[in-house]
């Protein structure tokens, strides 16, 4: 019976992106603070998934061994240090949060039986890379507070509190919602990016938070005057609003996970499908929930 096991381990390190290929001004205009000397650091944190068939003692891997295999080969190595000068794989790629995820790969795959690297450079930034060369997984998490009713025009109130019980009452009710925006893209062979994170973020703030904060969805986002807004339309309608300007970025949109509270929350998966939210946002259309 095949099986997968995750192992979290941690380390704190500093690194710059600057190419001395480029002027002072060139960095700067490319990487903005992130190029200020002599740097900038963080608190990793590290996930390394394993996969395999379980052995007589229930286990995929000895987690003793694996401990040990992630401090001797990427901890004890990146812990308090200044990762452009620590492994000869930064002076060729920048250190990235997807390009250190790429290397530690490299470093634990002939020892372990890796299925997944998940690196958190920030509990707002993380990447997943599963061992397919320069390709990685970039996640963003953001937020925004907006208020909503979940009731079908079609159906009378009774009937709509029937289906929604109380978040079908007339004035609404209203969440703090988390969203994180996932995208996949190649590596750049010498930045280590796949994709200017700045531009990225302003993609998502100029089509999602910005025009989604503090309202009433039923009311003041047209295309939920007809739609419900729960957690899986909205997190369909973001889908459809990122499409298209994520792609122009050179990355494709993965996925879209939305948590409507703790208790709450819904993932669209998105790559390899052109989505539709039924109001002409792209081409071929996928009907969304009702």
């Amino acid at each position: 019976m095949k099986c997968i096991v995750n192992r979290r381990a941690k380390f704190s390190a500093s690194h710059r992106y600057w190419l001395p290929e480029l002027s002072e001004t060139e960095n700067k205009e490319r990487f903005g603070a992130n190029s200020r000397f002599p740097g900038h650091g963080h608190n990793y944190v590290l996930f390394v998934s394993l996969i395999g068939e379980l052995d007589e003692y229930g286990m995929v891997q000895n987690l003793s061994n694996v401990k040990k295999v992630i401090k001797n080969e990427v901890t004890n190595q990146l812990d308090y240090g200044y990762l452009n000068d620590t492994w000869a794989e930064f002076n060729e790629t920048l250190p990235t949060t997807e390009n250190i995820a790429r290397v530690i790969w490299q470093r634990l795959n002939p020892h372990l039986p890796l299925t997944d690297i998940l690196l958190y450079e920030h509990p707002q930034l993380w990447v997943n890379y599963q061992g397919k060369d320069m390709e990685a997984t970039l996640t963003i998490q953001t937020h925004f507070s907006a208020a909503h009713r979940l009731a079908s025009n079609k159906l009378s109130y009774e009937e709509n509190l029937e289906i929604y019980g109380k978040c079908a009452r007339p004035n609404g009710h209203g969440h703090n919602y988390h969203l994180e925006v996932s995208v996949t893209g190649e590596m750049d062979a010498r930045t280590g990016m796949i994709v200017d994170l700045g531009k990225l973020q302003q993609v998502i703030d100029d089509y999602v938070v910005e025009p989604f904060d503090h309202t009433f969805l039923n009311k003041d986002i047209a295309h939920f005057a007809e739609t419900v807004p729960t957690a899986e339309n909205i997190a369909f309608y973001i889908a459809t609003l990122l499409q298209k300007p994520v792609s122009k970025l050179g990355v494709e949109l993965e996925k879209i996970k939305l948590i409507e509270s703790p208790n709450n929350s819904c993932e669209i998966f998105c790559r390899n499908q052109v989505l539709n939210s039924g109001n002409g946002e792209n081409t071929q259309k996928i009907p969304a929930l009702v």
